[in-house]
């Protein structure tokens, strides 16, 4: 051992009153009145004295500050800092570690231009902030494992299983993600999760519907011209889904046909066509009263900014006293197609913007049924307005 090294011993270490003692090689101790006390190692630096904490002797015992004292050294004798060297190590090691909330981020814009209003509104993004960051969005993704989405979500597992589930898919995307950036994460845990989780007692219910015959008493309510009643009108005249209906655009109408663009309709891809519906004569009307009170070329506009919410319609209904919701009069009119009328299955399909069929056959049926659903359409109008409309036969070509 050099002479002037490893002075200090373990005993010592503890029984020293306060003051500063000398290990060798510029290791020192300074014991506090307390009886705590400090490591830290002096050295000179491109002809300047410095000196580095090495941590607290409750922490760091003698044989680990010999150790870091030694590493220090040897950075010196490079000719580089120690200090500028821990804290550059420390910054690239912050680099390294990503954190969930990070990561979700980064997925959520990433996916934005094909999540139609889900990215808009932000929410694709919401069952992840409510029910697994605030646990969860600190902890570095690598670190992730099935146990830990376990908990995060079992309170909810059973009482909001629909939520609960959106929240999981959403983890696996998020996990598939930081993989396609490099990290290591466990592809499986969602699924691992799940398992633990076991399988769901949540019941799934329909979304409660007007009954057919009911719908047209509750369409003459809708007679004040404001802008819920009008959106709520041409919902039920068009069967189109609330989110496309709420950012209807003025621009999107020619004549009597209505461009809903593809990355708009729910469950549609960039490469499938834009989807259009016909427009009634009653659903004209309704249009040209919307138009009125347009607002950024929105059919629909808030009361303060943007587009009426669903929550708007499904608040009034609820007022009302009703059980049914908007988006179940799709329901009603698919229940009227079927029981009022002979249209083929794929037709009355399309009246709702599903896809049908599969890929090969879609390849090579290139209608969209426009002729056939203007007619079933005027018709569903007539009965809406209560001038019969029912229509026994049309046929799919």
């Amino acid at each position: 051992m050099p002479r002037g090294l490893n002075k200090l011993t373990a005993v010592s270490v503890r029984s020293l009153p306060a003051g500063k003692y000398s290990d060798g090689g510029g290791l020192w101790l300074h014991k506090r009145p307390d009886g705590g006390g400090q490591w830290f190692l002096r050295f000179t630096i491109h002809g300047r004295r410095r000196e580095m904490g090495l941590g607290s002797v409750a922490d760091v015992s003698l044989k680990e500050a010999r150790g870091a004292a030694d590493s220090a050294r040897a950075v010196v004798r490079a000719n580089l800092d120690p200090i500028k060297e821990r804290d550059r190590q420390a910054r690239e090691a912050a680099r390294d570690v990503h954190m969930l909330r990070d990561i979700a981020l980064d997925a959520f814009e990433s996916r934005k231009a094909e999540l139609k209003g889900d990215g808009k509104a932000g929410r694709w993004f919401t069952p992840l902030e409510l029910h697994v960051l605030p646990k969860l969005g600190s902890v570095p993704v690598s670190d992730i494992d099935q146990k830990d989405i376990r908990d995060v979500l079992a309170p909810i597992w059973h009482t909001k299983a629909d939520t609960a589930q959106k929240a999981l898919n959403r983890l696996g995307i998020c996990l598939k993600h930081a993989a396609a950036l490099g990290l290591d994460v466990d592809l499986q845990a969602t699924e691992k999760a799940r398992a633990l989780l076991g399988k769901t007692r949540h019941k799934i219910q329909n979304i409660p519907a007007l009954a057919w015959p009911d719908v047209p008493e509750f369409y003459a309510s809708l007679s004040d011209g404001s802008v819920t009643h009008l959106a709520l009108r041409l919902l039920i005249l068009t069967g189109v889904r609330s989110g496309p209906l709420r950012f209807a655009r003025a621009d999107q109408i020619d004549g009597d046909v209505w461009t809903i663009p593809g990355e708009a309709m729910k469950g549609r891809r960039d490469a499938t066509p834009d989807f259009r519906v016909p427009l009634s004569t009653e659903a004209l009307a309704v249009v040209d009263e919307a138009r009125r009170l347009a607002r950024g070329g929105f059919l629909f506009p808030s009361v303060r900014k943007g587009v009426i919410s669903d929550a708007t319609m499904s608040r009034f209904m609820e007022r009302k006293g009703m059980d049914a919701r908007p988006h179940g009069f799709r329901s009603s009119l698919r229940d009227w197609l079927a029981e009022t009328t002979d249209a083929p299955h794929e037709i009355a399909e399309t009246m709702l913007g599903h896809v049908v069929g599969g890929s090969v056959e879609r390849a090579y049926r290139r209608t969209d049924f426009l002729e056939q659903r203007r007619i079933l359409l005027e018709r569903w109008a007539l009965h809406l307005t209560g001038r019969g409309g029912l229509l026994f036969k049309i046929a799919a070509r």
